[in-house]
């Protein structure tokens, strides 16, 4: 995990999002986009595949603590390989209510960049040197990343737990 600073959570979503890129030294490009009804009408309106776009799922742990899983489109979180790679027995997506005040961005806009709470993050191997897409902190936007120079920012671990969906 990275000595970045807390971001400022009197900011918008994307602001936050640009600011704690920047702090960080990750370059980012956010984007507008319409609101899609699918995965594939998603990556179709950005000119990507399913699998470029990468959910960031905010997952609880037992202990009230939380940890960022980015898992690309196409795929879903493998409970049992998080769990072993987490050493923990129970794992859960929480509500609407608690991700937003785990990370301080709605469902559908979650991303570890600029979340209020520092958690640690868990990337898919199958993410690892791909040009992705993923939320940017508010409805109506999409922000692309290296997958790598996200990885190295946040110190995450990488490892598989997905699965196809």
């Amino acid at each position: 995990m990275s000595d970045a600073q807390p971001v400022d959570a009197g900011l918008t979503g994307s602001e936050r999002v640009q600011a704690d890129a920047s702090a960080r030294g990750l370059a980012i490009e956010v984007i507008e986009r319409p609101a899609a009804r699918s995965l594939e009408e998603a990556a179709e309106l950005m000119g990507i595949t399913p699998a470029d776009i990468v959910k960031s799922l905010v997952v609880k742990r037992s202990d009230d603590t939380y940890v960022f899983a980015l898992v690309p489109g196409g795929r879903k979180i493998s409970w049992p390989k998080l769990r072993a790679l987490l050493g923990v027995n129970k794992l859960q997506l929480p509500d609407a209510s608690l991700a937003l005040a785990a990370t301080g961005y709605e469902r559908g806009t979650i991303t570890p960049i600029g979340s209020t709470n520092a958690w640690p993050v868990v990337a898919d191997e199958s993410i690892v040197g791909r040009r992705v897409s993923m939320g940017a902190g508010e409805h109506g936007r999409s922000l692309f990343v290296d997958a790598d120079a996200l990885i190295a920012a946040y110190g995450a671990t990488v490892a598989d737990i997905s699965e196809p969906e």
